[in-house]
């Protein structure tokens, strides 16, 4: 067992919010305070906050042939020097007020690679970038029932233009020893199968 953590929500104080950009997404400024580990509290601190809501990603796995459903997309964000900003990632998508986890699976799954899945287990809930954002995204596996593998697909309307591969599981975690997965959520998504995809391969044939 870890070390508890020392302070929790009411340790912080919220002195002011406003909103500094409302867009696409929100940029909020916070002054707040909180306690500090040597006692007493910090001096007013102006904090951005990035909102952009919280979001939901599946790692669609093929037991039956040992394989993964991995899709392709540009992403502006890995514009760096001479690196693809093309990424291969799992399927994920924004939480909608009022709609379940698993309702956003089944939706982003077949708006983005034609993609069905039958049965979902837990992964992990992150915080990408705390210091920075709020987006929490919670993760799951799951089971391929079918995919549109070679399809291109998305929404246009969101500018969406996504290549749909088929991915064995040993390819995918010799990429992921190589240091070519970039993409956050898909690397802890791949380090879970690492450890757990012979028993879930096992449990699912």
């Amino acid at each position: 067992m870890g070390p508890e953590l020392t302070f929790g929500a009411q340790d912080v104080r919220i002195l002011d919010t406003e909103i500094a950009y409302d867009g696409h997404f929100t940029l909020s400024r916070l002054t707040l305070q909180h306690r500090c580990f040597g006692g007493g509290w910090s001096q007013p601190l102006v904090r951005e906050l990035f909102e952009r809501g919280d979001a939901v990603g599946v790692l669609p796995y093929n037991p039956a042939d040992d394989s993964l459903v991995l899709i392709e997309q540009f992403r502006p964000g890995a514009m760096r020097g001479d690196d693809s900003p093309w990424m291969l990632e799992l399927i994920a998508g924004v939480v909608e007020p009022g709609e379940r986890d698993e309702d956003v699976v089944h939706r982003e799954a077949m708006e983005e690679a034609g993609c069905e899945v039958s049965e979902l287990v837990p992964i992990a809930s992150m915080l990408p970038s705390a210091g920075a954002c709020s987006e929490q995204v919670r993760l799951f596996c799951g089971r391929v029932t079918r995919a549109a593998i070679g399809g291109i697909h998305g929404l246009q309307d969101e500018g969406e233009d996504i290549l749909v591969h088929s991915v064995s599981r040993a390819d995918a975690l010799q990429m992921l020893a190589q240091d070519r997965i970039p993409n956050g959520h898909t690397l802890i998504a791949l380090q879970w199968l690492q450890i757990h995809g012979d028993a879930l391969r096992e449990r699912w044939c």
